[in-house]
């Protein structure tokens, strides 16, 4: 893709994301879409999509991190299921994460389809908590019964609850074929405990007042926390290695250093940095979805801010703490 393509297209995004935010404070939000007309003028008496063969997929935000762009796919797989629609795979922007995730292998393309006729058509944002919303949608894909048709969410439709999407993830990633090209620095003879600390695109942007990115923000004293009132209550004859991940200087991070067989891994790739989220023993992430993506994969234990902006699973793989970081639960057996 040409450099003028992709700064054209990151325009009409920008401008898209204003026209959808100006109108959803306005009663004429749906007004904007055809697809919501289509519905308004083409009604079917059945909303039974499945016999239609309609195609249902939602497009990774290519703008945004890789764990925004899960965020995405996930949402369009889960909601793919909830209206009863065959789902279909959009490639991510990056082929190395489309390749590692491996996603879409026992997937249909999207490609494929549109050379054979299907059209894509884009479905208003809507508020999985208003009944009314989730029911224009149904509408919608009920307009379209008997066309070919691929029902494509608009960017960055959001779903609270991702991890009802985990088995589904955990079975794609592990099975990827990009697993045999997996390398760790972990020791299958230690408990390797793996902390994701965000930094990078927040540390200039902290400061700024009524910048959301500030929820984002975890002092190291937060970690420090964790790690102080985890490790004493791990249980195991195996030895403990903590490994940081992170980005900045190591200097920033020295509060680390009071604790035995830590590890530094601020140069690792992001994709390698993914893999050892997913990989540990023990996962303690941020307020990031970056490490909420692999917890989500993950088979390890995960520890994370009860704090976050999606839904937890209620099983014994996942303690919330609260913001002083302290791991409050008994005994842990690795």
């Amino acid at each position: 893709m040409s450099t003028v393509k992709v700064i054209f297209d990151k325009i009409n995004r920008k401008l898209w994301n204003y026209i959808i935010q100006m109108s959803r404070t306005t009663g004429m939000y749906h007004y904007i879409y055809r697809s919501y007309w289509n519905s308004k003028f083409r009604k079917s008496n059945r909303i039974d999509t499945k016999a239609s063969k309609l195609y249902f997929t939602a497009r990774p935000n290519p703008g945004a991190g890789i764990g925004h762009q899960l965020a995405n796919w996930i949402a369009g797989y889960w909601w793919c299921s909830y209206f009863n629609l065959e789902f279909v795979h959009i490639p991510f922007a990056s082929e190395e994460w489309e390749f590692f995730l491996g996603l879409g292998e026992s997937e249909i393309r999207i490609s494929p389809l549109l050379k054979q006729g299907y059209k894509t058509v884009l479905l208003p944002l809507f508020d999985e908590n208003n009944i009314n919303e989730v029911n224009i949608i149904s509408r919608i894909i009920a307009s379209y019964k008997g066309e070919k048709i691929i029902f494509v969410c608009e960017y960055d439709q959001f779903l609270y609850n991702q991890f009802n999407v985990s088995q589904a993830l955990k079975f794609k990633f592990f099975n990827a074929k990009a697993r045999d090209n997996d390398s760790l620095i972990f020791k299958k003879t230690d408990i390797n405990i793996a902390v994701h600390i965000r930094r990078g695109d927040i540390v200039q942007k902290k400061v700024k007042k009524n910048d959301n990115l500030t929820m984002r923000w975890q002092e190291n004293d937060y970690f420090v926390n964790v790690l102080s009132s985890l490790i004493p209550k791990i249980k195991s004859e195996k030895p403990i290695r903590i490994f940081i991940f992170s980005q900045g200087s190591i200097d920033e991070l020295k509060e680390f250093n009071r604790f035995a067989n830590v590890e530094f891994c601020l140069e690792m790739d992001p994709i390698n940095t993914f893999l050892h989220l997913v990989k540990a023993n023990i996962l303690i992430t941020s307020k990031s979805s970056f490490s909420y993506k692999p917890a989500l994969i993950s088979n390890g234990l995960k520890i994370s801010p009860k704090s976050f902006w999606h839904g937890y699973p209620e099983n014994n793989n996942w303690l919330l703490v609260e913001e002083d970081g302290i791991v409050r639960s008994n005994e842990i057996f690795l």
